[in-house]
């Protein structure tokens, strides 16, 4: 029976177990401190400080979001401007007694920031520990590391940086040891007084357990075999900065260690002491650990038997090592497991070296007794890794035949190595619409340098944007490297985040030297790659102007997608000029040949920030969207060209691949009109229609009655068991579409029935349309449940929201034969490669066919569910939701509903459409059939309308396009086509070859139906793309479109080429009377066929009549291969106007080529050879 509980729980409950992720667990953690003094007579306050970065990119968003809850507990949260002033901000806290008026008895405090904010703030670290906390206060450093690179420029370790400090540095295991471990170290710090390193890494923070939170549950000891000086180990004022140094070398560090002694805080976990193998390790390889014992079959009786046993190490450094020696007396060998350096390897190395002979075991750990490399030093460890160290240290005949067998699978499986063949990967891109697709760009012949922020991601984007710094020194690098090149001049991208932090020295530094650099500040009101916080200060586009004219640059241009937005009077700094976004090359063009430094202020809104606040009804929503006319589209790409938009998403069509625009991720920015292309519409007023079983009004009231109406449920399954073993669940998807949720709805719905649980999300840059994977283990208890994350063949369902990281080698390797079921989403979602690629294949079988192999294809259950989803609900956002309801309905997920609903309800985002996805989800599992034909298109008789079937035979591709001809021109011209394609079709049956006929037949046919005046007219017109507007929007709408006609648009005097005017409704009457003058294409009365475009496409008409003449003619066997090539080139003839210009020439070189090869049998042969 599903237990009660409340989001609230979390930061309110006292006694019991609470549901919360590692983040949560910091932000509870100062409460409970608070809490403690309390009752212990003390009034203290706390102070929270530092600057967000992965894995700590949310801990200031979830402080905010729990401002209620510290605030009663006295505890301030104030961001750093940056790492080293927050830590220094941190220092002042301990001094208050130094001053008068102090209010508390001492002020605890948390610093935060990710290793490379560990590495700038080394400085005031090391002065601040030396000089020390206050009795009541104490300093507790967060140092949020990333071991391998996957949010940040470095592969990062803290512990050396922390150590150079002087730092006690502490590595919880678990979120459960972010409490534990997080209150003894305020203990350990006003004992010591020193401050203490705590290291975070995303496997523990961005996961989520059930935890004890009594906050008197710990009891610290005080030391018994340790005396503190006379004048104790605080802070205070004077001091001696030699003696600093005495104090913490002498008297700090080594209480320290007497506390940690005295806490029994490294302890044995597992085995005897007399054990003659033990494993001593640290933090989150204490999970991994205990992950490679299981998958071993090695149980605390087994490792009894073997004469195993592991001890945990809390406290990096100073290692303690007086129960460390304790441990290793009775050992022959001692395996030390540690990511990174090998800091407890060392120190244990140290503290054996002059043991008695019989007391000093062999220690092996990143190398073995004969110096050979065993544990990497690099990267981060595996299970398997480990697993394969412990069996190689003890020897297979020492293990029962249950681990041998064990070891063995696990081998096979690593040796298996599936991989997805497709070569397609799901990396971080822009989000759609985000104000870095367009300010990122530079012209011809220049270059830019990336930095830290989003944009860094254009590096990876064809954008000329070359090497990146640290943080804060963007630009600086130019400084050196500009006395050395001939190159005079780049671009430095900076983002409004960055500039602020420490950017703006940098900026400083290239005045000072009289450095040639533009610094485009890219200000998108929000630091949009960690979530979307505010700035930590007052930073405008105009202070900004102001500030760096203080500094002495000249040349400040403002660019922004709305220059007119800013009210009279705004205080701009003398000289500024505006401009707006369509502008932006040729004001890079002048601010390029400016000597000195120069700045342009790039203003536009972040997409994803936008997106939330109109969510809120924070920012303004327009009632306008973009729609693309897929007859009209010639598929040329140059609308992703321009927007580089992920919204603008690929449709395989009849006539071949064209655009459309994908309306529920689209966040209005519509730079994919400045496409060259008369396919876009905008739509004004009325809605985006609603699915097929969403309620018609979006009150509650009504989506209530509207899920009370939905058809009923199918009897709930039969659970998977898990008393066994727990059950490993692997969620994919893409980053910003609520795969996190998915794993927060698990968690929080088995905290509910009273099961254990994690979830670790690997989230990286992944909302920003980038890969996301969450592991979820669901067990009896929470003692059930030890690494976080699944080992190989550890997933017994593979959840899979997005095809593409459902065959990553990441999931894959999860999955094994026997084991694993999948449910996969088989959507094609677009990467961001295909907005440089056009004609980019999806290649959906294969990416089939690699899970199938892992898992087996009997275990895959492929499914279109962001189909189902958004046809029922109207949004794709409900797709995963719907994927959840469909594989517990299969009997893969072992919850029941009525608590996975309860979770639903507890999350509060969108709970009526959550709950109607997965109800319908559930429902699909049933009877896909009868939920499918639900969204069927129905004709007004309500019989279902099957869309029309691609052609695929050479009399299907005739008949359809003999019937398109005949409606753009007359039954003459549809003659003409049939005449050409009978005429290959009858020489390629001479050889009893295939292919070259189908390929005429559609290339012949575009090329004789190319789309002037009078076919976009009579496309726009025709009942087919009314209706394709009525299956997306309803109500009461407007249309306006956007056009270049050839005799009547204005040219752009830079590039020549015609710009696109926006035309109202009225053009509709003047379009059906345009179609109804198609009878005058190509005669003396075209007033439309005279201009050069039009000239050039019944050009290409005869050229490749002769060539297919040709073709036919001296067609074999041998050359047949190429005569496929050559007639199918007018595919690569797309766009209009310049777009279609530049695409003819590159068809014509191409052309050339194969000619060449044709007309010369020796050199084909030779080729072919």
């Amino acid at each position: 029976m599903p237990q009660a509980v409340t989001l609230d729980d979390k930061y309110v409950l006292e006694s019991g177990r609470v549901y919360l992720t590692g983040t949560q667990a910091l932000v509870r953690l100062p409460m409970m401190q608070r809490q403690r003094d309390l009752a212990a007579g003390l009034n203290t306050a706390g102070y929270i400080s530092g600057y967000r970065g992965s894995p700590l990119g949310a801990f200031d968003q979830a402080l905010w979001q729990a401002k209620k809850f510290i605030k009663k507990h006295h505890i301030e949260f104030q961001p750093g401007t940056n790492e080293d002033l927050a830590a220094t901000a941190l220092w002042g806290t301990q001094q208050i007694h130094l001053y008068p008026g102090a209010r508390y008895d001492g002020v605890f405090g948390i610093w935060y920031g990710k290793g490379p904010g560990v590495d700038r703030s080394g400085d005031v670290l090391k002065h601040a520990n030396y000089a020390g906390t206050s009795k009541h206060g104490g300093v507790v450093a967060l140092a949020g590391d990333d071991h391998i690179a996957k949010s940040s420029t470095t592969a990062h370790q803290s512990e050396p940086a922390l150590i150079a400090a002087g730092m006690p540095v502490l590595h919880p295991a678990s979120v459960q040891e972010y409490i534990d471990f997080g209150l003894h170290a305020f203990a350990l710090s006003r004992y010591s007084g020193l401050w203490i390193g705590f290291k975070v890494l995303n496997e523990t923070v961005d996961s989520s357990a059930s935890v004890h939170i009594d906050p008197h549950r710990i009891v610290t000891q005080i030391p018994t075999d340790f005396v503190l000086p006379p004048d104790g180990v605080h802070i205070r004022w004077p001091d001696d900065w030699a003696g600093q140094e005495r104090r913490v070398v002498n008297v700090r560090q080594p209480a320290a260690l007497a506390y940690w002694r005295a806490n029994r805080l490294d302890r044995l976990m597992m085995g005897r002491a007399d054990a003659r193998f033990g494993i001593v390790t640290v933090g989150k390889s204490y999970l991994d650990v205990r992950q490679a014992l299981e998958e071993l079959g090695i149980d605390d009786a087994e490792a009894e038997r073997i004469g195993l046993a592991v001890y945990k190490v809390g406290m990096v450094w100073p290692l303690e090592t007086e129960g460390a020696l304790a441990f290793a007396a009775a050992k022959r060998e001692l395996l030390v497991v540690e990511e990174k350096q090998p800091l407890i390897e060392q120190q244990l190395k140290t503290a054996l070296f002059n043991a008695p002979a019989d007391r000093r075991p062999v220690v092996v750990g990143k190398v073995d007794e004969h110096g050979q490399k065993l544990l990497k030093i690099d990267g981060e460890l595996t299970p398997f890794e480990i697993a394969s160290a412990i069996a190689a240290r003890l020897g297979l005949d020492a293990l029962g035949e249950r681990s041998r067998q064990r070891f063995e699978a696990a081998q096979r499986r690593a040796a298996r190595q599936v991989r997805n063949e497709a070569g397609l990967a799901r990396v971080p891109y822009f989000c759609s619409g985000c104000p870095h697709n367009s300010s990122t760009k530079v012209p011809d012949g220049s270059m830019a340098m990336a930095g830290i922020g989003c944009h860094t991601l254009a590096i990876g984007m064809e954008r000329n944007t070359k090497t990146f710094t640290h943080m804060g020194a963007e630009g600086a690098s130019w400084v050196g490297a500009s006395h050395f090149t001939d190159t005079p001049h780049v671009f430095q991208n900076l983002g409004d985040g960055t500039y602020f932090h420490s950017g703006y020295l940098a900026l400083r530094h290239a005045v000072a030297t009289n450095t040639s650099i533009t610094y485009k500040i890219l200000y998108n009101d929000a630091v949009a790659m960690t979530g979307g916080q505010p700035h930590d200060g007052d930073v405008h586009p105009w202070t900004i102007s102001q500030q760096v004219h203080a500094e002495g640059v000249r040349r400040i241009a403002l660019v922004s997608d709305e220059p007119d937005k800013y009210p009279l009077g705004t205080h701009w700094a003398p000289g500024v000029t505006f401009h707006h976004r369509d502008q932006l090359d040729e004001v890079q063009r002048e601010l390029r040949d400016w000597k000195g430094v120069s700045v342009l202020i790039y203003d536009q809104t972040c997409a994803a920030e936008k997106r939330r606040r109109r969510k809120r009804g924070t920012f303004p929503d327009p009632n306008r969207r973009a729609f693309i006319n897929e007859a009209v589209c010639e598929g040329c790409g140059d609308c992703s060209t321009q927007s580089n938009c992920l919204s603008v998403v690929p449709v395989e069509t009849e006539f071949g691949r064209k655009r459309a625009i994908d309306q529920s991720s689209c966040n209005k920015d519509f730079s994919c009109l400045k496409g060259f292309c008369p396919s876009f519409v905008t739509v004004e007023g009325g809605s985006l229609r609603k699915g097929k079983a969403t309620a018609k009004k979006k009150d509650d009231a009504s989506v209530a009655a509207s899920i009370a109406n939905e058809p009923a449920l199918p009897p709930a399954p039969t659970l998977p068991t898990i008393e066994a073993r727990p059950w490993g669940v692997l969620i994919t998807g893409i980053g910003g579409t609520g795969v996190v949720t998915i794993g927060a709805i698990m968690g929080m719905a088995a905290h509910i029935e009273g099961k254990g649980a994690t979830v670790l999300d690997q989230l990286g840059m992944a909302q920003k349309g980038g890969a996301v994977i969450s592991h979820v283990r669901i067990g009896t208890t929470p003692e059930a449940l030890h690494a976080v994350r699944l080992g190989a063949g550890g997933a017994d369902l593979l959840l899979g929201c997005d095809l593409v990281v459902s065959s990553s080698a990441d999931a894959l390797a999860r999955l094994e034969p026997g084991r694993s079921k999948a449910v996969i989403n088989t959507h094609e979602t677009i990467t961001g490669e295909f907005t440089r690629r056009p004609d980019l294949a999806f290649p959906s079988n294969t990416l089939r066919l690699s899970i199938e192999a892992a898992a087996g294809a009997e275990a895959v259950d492929f499914i279109e569910a962001t189909e189902l989803a958004t046809g029922l609900l109207g949004d794709s956002i409900a797709t995963n939701m719907f994927v959840l309801g469909y594989a517990y309905q299969k009997g893969l997920v072992p919850l029941g509903h009525a608590a996975i609903e309860q979770a639903i309800e507890l999350n509060g985002a969108a709970v009526p459409m959550n709950l109607a996805a997965f109800r319908w989800g559930r429902r699909a599992a049933a009877d896909r059939a009868a939920v499918a034909q639900l969204i069927a298109p129905k004709d007004k008789d309500n019989v279902v309308r099957l869309p029309p079937r691609l052609s695929t035979t050479l009399e299907e591709i005739v008949t359809v396009r003999v019937k398109h001809l005949t409606g753009y021109q007359n039954a003459a011209l549809a003659e003409r086509y049939k005449a050409l394609v009978e005429k290959v079709r009858a020489a390629e049956l001479k050889l009893g070859q295939t292919g070259l006929a189908e390929t005429v037949a559609r290339f012949y046919a575009k090329l004789l139906s190319y789309k002037d005046e009078y076919e976009v007219a009579r496309l726009y017109t025709d009942a087919a793309f009314q209706a394709k507007l009525g299956r997306q929007f309803e109500g009461d709408y407007k249309l306006s479109f956007h056009l270049a006609p050839p005799l009547f648009a204005q040219r752009d005097p830079r590039t020549g080429h015609l710009i696109k005017q926006e035309f109202g409704g009225w053009v509709l009457p003047a379009f059906r009377l345009l179609a109804g003058l198609k009878g005058l294409r190509g005669t003396a009365f075209d007033p439309f066929g005279r201009t050069a475009e039009r000239k050039t496409e019944r050009r290409l008409i005869t050229d490749y009549e002769r060539l297919v003449g040709e073709l036919i003619g001296g067609l074999t066997p041998q050359n047949h291969p190429l005569a496929l090539k050559l007639a199918a080139l007018p595919d690569e003839i797309r766009g209009y106007g310049h777009i279609k210009d530049a695409n003819i020439e590159k068809a014509r070189r191409k052309e050339a080529e194969l000619l060449a090869q044709w007309r010369n049998p020796a050199a084909l042969k030779a080729a072919a050879e």
